[in-house]
């Protein structure tokens, strides 16, 4: 007897980009943030892909229910028999062996207590995130990493006793990852994982209390947005993080916020608009004291070269070339040497910049100073090629886009 293939998760995988083995790893996560065991492997997804296996055991499931976002029958799966489900027993035993776990962990047998240290222990995890998103960003292993992270920090919460402000933090944790890995889905163009990101690091946010966090992944969804093409609903969010306490409060998080403003409204086209937010930008810049405490994710990457950076983007979407130019020198002249995404985004632009102004020369010997490695990232990616085509309709058969392609095949 014949099996049918199942069309249906392949469908799925193929719109979400997942590979085989990037689908197992994201359901691995998922089940160990549950307390489960992540024992699926690349060889699971193709039995399940082949249809030799009809319905997954019961955790799988919701790995798969969870990660899709649709119950497993619209994944070509045939649900189980209810009869042959025992949530309460499955949830003792969820609890139990969560509880084993914890206490082999902490070497001791009586009550899991959560305290501060291991919330510290998220948040160098937390910078490891961050320092690797500003080395090559966009990576789908990034975001999967985050999301596992945001599940141990969950895990944590659920499993032990804490105070309430313990509590708090480890939501705050959680939701920091969460906004992580919705950037990274935002810097890869996986723009459906993204919002799913959103829609759970929103969540956990409000449960954190925490208002920087908030500020964060509200901004996220603004470029979320706008790099979706959607600048109503980019203005929409951006505003959201623009009227938390935290953005009247503190000058840094007021200047980031108009500064992501200006770019939304470059799409509109809404010149005037642009040119006062950035403005309004630099005049928080200035007022923003350096010594005051901020989060790592906030200090990390948002200063001068940060917001010039955002204004070659306004001005390249206004299409005057010319500021956009002069910004982007500004801007690389000001990155911090571990910005290596920055870099490489800002300097593709500087060449989209002088090629759209006929400075043919100038764009190529630009574009060709990104690095190649840097030719990994979606957005660099589909910015040099955008270039590349650029290049070959101004001045098709010229030696400079000669030396482009040439280029281009040996990087």
């Amino acid at each position: 007897m014949l099996v049918a293939e199942n069309t249906l998760l392949r469908a799925r995988m193929v719109k979400a980009g997942y590979k085989q083995i990037e689908l197992a790893e994201r359901l691995n996560n998922w089940l160990r943030s549950v307390g489960e065991a992540g024992t699926i492997t690349d060889r699971t997804i193709r039995m399940w892909l082949l249809g030799k296996v009809r319905c997954p055991r019961s955790p799988q499931r919701e790995a798969l229910e969870h990660e899709f976002g649709c119950p497993v029958e619209e994944l070509g799966f045939t649900p189980p028999a209810p009869a042959k489900e025992d949530p309460v027993h499955r949830r003792t035993l969820l609890n139990a062996a969560t509880g084993s776990a914890l206490a082999a962990a902490t070497g001791s047998t009586g009550p899991f207590r959560v305290g501060l240290d291991d919330v510290r222990r998220l948040q160098e995890k937390f910078a490891a995130i961050i320092a690797a998103d500003h080395r090559v960003g966009g990576r789908l292993s990034i975001e999967t990493q985050a999301c596992g992270l945001a599940g141990e920090a969950i895990a944590l919460q659920a499993r032990g006793s804490a105070t309430q402000r313990t509590r708090g933090a480890l939501y705050g944790c959680a939701a920091s990852f969460m906004s992580s890995a919705l950037w990274a889905a935002i810097d890869g163009r996986r723009f459906e994982a993204a919002q799913r990101h959103l829609d759970r690091a929103s969540s956990l946010a409000a449960m954190s209390g925490d208002p920087t966090i908030q500020f964060r992944i509200w901004s996220h969804a603004g470029s979320l947005y706008r790099h979706m093409g959607r600048p109503t609903d980019a203005l929409a969010a951006n505003d959201v993080a623009r009227s938390l306490f935290v953005a009247r409060r503190d000058p840094l998080f007021a200047s980031l916020g108009h500064a992501r403003h200006a770019a939304i409204q470059g799409l509109i086209g809404d010149a005037a608009a642009v040119r006062r937010s950035i403005g309004h930008a630099q005049e928080a810049l200035c007022r923003a004291a350096e010594d005051q405490q901020r989060p790592l994710w906030m200090t990390a990457f948002y200063d001068q070269a940060e917001l010039e950076g955002l204004a070659v983007a306004a001005y390249l979407s206004l299409r005057d070339f010319a500021t956009a130019e002069a910004y982007a020198h500004r801007s690389l002249a000001g990155l911090r040497p571990y910005m290596h995404r920055s870099r490489a985004i800002t300097t593709a632009r500087l060449a989209k910049a002088q090629l759209e102004q006929g400075l043919v020369e100038e764009a190529v010997s630009t574009a060709m100073q990104v690095p190649a490695d840097s030719n990994t990232h979606p957005r660099v990616r589909g910015m040099l090629a955008d270039f590349g085509n650029k290049l070959y309709a101004a001045a098709p058969g010229s030696t400079f886009a000669y030396m482009w392609d040439q280029y281009i095949h040996n990087a």
